[in-house]
């Protein structure tokens, strides 16, 4: 694997437009009552041989960094964790961001890299889907998708 990791480029966004309503039903994500159009965000893109193989966007805000999406095309392949590495080498004091109680994968992966679960928003799921009616009722092995879990790292400093 000749993995490399490079930022997000103008060139790619119509690209980034299609991978956010390829994976999540539609151009826009919603997390914690916001809407956002992951192709005019901030990002990284995880390349393997020169094929894209991953995407990361994010909001950086001050010292804090809201990771937005996170998607590593081919799972436990490193995608996933060179990307957050990406985002890590920002140096923000703080890095967060959201996932669903369904996505027990996420969790792991998440609580592997340091990030602790600090916040658990019970029942936001249904505010979201005012917001995006295509975000599914059931979510990965039949669980119910109905809470946001935020995980956050915070450094010293």
């Amino acid at each position: 694997m000749t993995l490399a990791v490079r930022p997000l480029t103008e060139e790619d966004r119509h690209w980034v437009g299609e991978v956010a309503t390829d994976l999540w039903g539609a151009s826009v994500v919603v997390a914690h009552g916001e809407v956002f159009e992951p192709a005019g965000l901030e990002g990284f893109v995880a390349e393997d041989g020169g094929i894209r193989a991953g995407l990361l966007t994010y909001r950086a805000d001050g010292d804090a960094c809201e990771v937005v999406t996170i998607d590593a095309f081919e799972p436990r392949r490193g995608i996933g964790t060179a990307l957050m590495g990406a985002i890590l080498a920002l140096g923000h004091r703080r890095v967060w961001l959201i996932t669903t109680n369904d996505n027990a994968p996420a969790q792991r992966f998440y609580e592997r890299l340091g990030f602790r679960l600090v916040l658990v928003r019970e029942g936001e799921l249904r505010r979201s889907r005012l917001l995006k009616p295509e975000i599914p009722l059931v979510g990965a092995g039949g669980v119910p998708i109905r809470d946001e879990l935020e995980y956050e790292l915070v450094r010293p400093g």
